[in-house]
């Protein structure tokens, strides 16, 4: 949460953040829909937060999925220590 007020303090909101924390991965149709915000502005905000590493950008077919690689690590860990 600190990472991302202050290395992209333009773009946060505790909507965005909400958002990267309920999804592990996005679409910019998804976040449009979920912010509220134009297409092009969904974009911009999914293209800055995978220059900084907040999500990967991986281009499935003709769509673009944006993962929240680090959520989606936790979660398989999580449910590999609970196997043990």
């Amino acid at each position: 949460m600190f990472r991302l007020r202050s290395e992209l303090p333009k773009i946060y909101s505790q909507d965005l953040l909400n958002n990267l924390f309920r999804h592990p991965y996005t679409r910019i149709k998804f976040l449009q829909k979920d912010l509220l915000q134009s297409r092009q502005t969904a974009r911009k905000y999914l293209k800055e937060l995978a220059a900084k590493g907040f999500v990967e950008e991986t281009k499935i077919g003709r769509n673009n999925y944006y993962v929240n690689t680090q959520l989606v690590r936790l979660f398989l860990n999580v449910s590999s220590d609970g196997d043990k």
